[in-house]
């Protein structure tokens, strides 16, 4: 092979390891051993042991942005995580931690007193896709909701998505939702 042709390889390969799909999955497997024991560590201990995760990844790493950001927001640092989790947005995070990236944006948003933002964010979030994170989205922005004194709405949209999850009372409890939701006089 050429020289040319091995610095385009590298090239490539340098890209790819910025992809979410192309991470190990033994490293995967660290880093979900490393949040489920956060309970077992000191906020310092934690956020020392997923720097260390993180780094193994290339700096530019959506991915490794991403965690950064979670583990700053899990130990309350949201003012902190966001900047992290518009960087891992900005780098191309695809596929579900795009999603939670947006959701855990959402939420640290709305910690630091940026509501609007937070119901900006999140409402374009629940008209994109469909999975299931979608109660999840529902639940962060009827919290922002609340903050932004809208709390109809936020209660209409909590109960709707209760009532996806409900094996009895699902119409009715929806058809209460969207009422809730239209007419301020109901009840």
């Amino acid at each position: 092979m050429s020289e040319n042709e091995l610095t385009k390889i590298a090239s490539e390969y340098q890209s790819l390891s910025k992809v979410e799909g192309f991470i190990s999955d033994e490293w995967e497997q660290r880093l979900s051993e490393l949040w489920a024991s956060i309970s077992n560590y000191s906020e310092e201990q934690f956020l020392a042991r997923m720097e260390e995760l993180a780094a193994e990844l290339p700096a530019d790493s959506a991915v490794a942005v991403f965690e950064r950001a979670g583990s700053l927001d899990s130990t309350g640092h949201s003012e902190l995580a966001v900047p992290l989790y518009r960087q891992a947005l900005e780098l191309g995070l695809q596929g579900e931690r795009r999603r939670r990236a947006v959701i855990q944006m959402a939420s640290s948003l709305r910690n630091i007193g940026q509501a609007q933002e937070s119901v900006a964010l999140l409402t374009a979030e629940i008209n994109a896709e469909s999975d299931h994170l979608d109660d999840a989205v529902s639940a962060f922005l009827a919290l922002a909701l609340v903050d932004m004194g809208r709390e109809r709405e936020a209660v209409s949209l909590a109960l709707s998505a209760l009532s996806r999850h409900m094996t009895r009372y699902q119409r009715s409890l929806a058809n209460y939702a969207k009422q809730i939701s239209e007419d301020p006089s109901s009840s």
